[in-house]
């Protein structure tokens, strides 16, 4: 299997990694559900409509950063000779506290309403990250096999 990094670095085949998270993340925002989720849907919903285009370049921008942060995870699971996608998720709240120190940062430097979203919905950040760390495994699996 390779490394992500590897993977992105091929246009091609960054531009399917990118679509197939963006999937991940309405998926997820669809999911939710009670207030939180909600709360969720609007801010989701606002970005999309203040900045069309937004998600993906985001995450598009993201991804190296990314990359380089679940890389030694997906390595060390590999060396274990385990299931990559498994461990992956067995690593959940490690994985999502190293994915959200990229956000945190980045958020740091945002302005208007991107960071006020942000830091509204920062409290639950992990719990749904955790959440969605099947269909993030899922993912990597997918584009690093």
């Amino acid at each position: 299997m390779a490394s992500l990094k590897d993977v992105i670095s091929d246009p091609k085949k960054r531009r399917n990694v990118v679509d197939d998270g963006v999937s991940v993340i309405e998926a997820e925002v669809a999911d939710k559900g009670g207030l939180s989720g909600m709360a969720i849907k609007a801010a989701y919903g606002t970005v999309k409509r203040i900045k069309p285009g937004f998600v993906v370049g985001a995450l598009n921008h993201l991804l190296d950063d990314f990359a380089g942060k679940v890389d030694p995870f997906w390595a060390a699971a590999l060396e274990k000779g385990g299931d990559p996608a498994a461990t992956f998720v067995g690593q959940g709240p490690r994985v999502s506290e190293a994915l959200l120190s990229i956000t945190d940062e980045r958020a740091r430097n945002a302005a208007g309403p991107v960071r006020k979203t942000y830091d509204q919905l920062r409290p639950q950040a992990s719990k749904h990250v955790l959440e969605a760390m099947p269909r993030l495994a899922g993912l990597l699996k997918k584009h690093a096999s």
